[in-house]
């Protein structure tokens, strides 16, 4: 009985981990999108990728998700020293987003504007 309550509760506890989706940092607070190219000024610091894991946490919940992945891409944009991302984009949705709720994910140029 003690086994299967630690099983249970295991269980648990790493689903529960798997269905987080991702906080705004304190940096990322302060990193910007933008779809306006930035001017000569700012220095471009290459391209990243922020994403969500949705596996556990259903489709159902699809702008909180892209949401995740805009926190990661902000997150990550900051890590490297940015306070722009211009240009950013999600793939499209396929037909398996319907049947499996796979990552989100969230691309954009990073740049470091005065």
């Amino acid at each position: 009985m003690r086994t299967k309550l630690l099983g249970l509760s295991v269980a648990a506890l790493l689903l529960a981990g798997c269905s987080t989706s991702n906080k705004l940092s304190t940096a990322g607070e302060h990193v910007t999108f933008t779809d306006k190219q930035p001017p000569d000024s700012c220095q471009l610091l290459g391209n990243v990728t922020g994403s969500q894991s949705n596996w556990l946490s259903g489709t159902g919940a699809e702008g909180s998700s892209l949401r995740g992945a805009a926190n990661d891409l902000r997150n990550r944009a900051a890590a490297m020293g940015g306070n722009v991302i211009y240009g950013a984009t999600s793939p499209t949705q396929n037909i398996w987003s319907s049947f499996a709720p796979l990552d989100s994910k969230m691309s954009g140029q990073v740049y470091k504007c005065p």
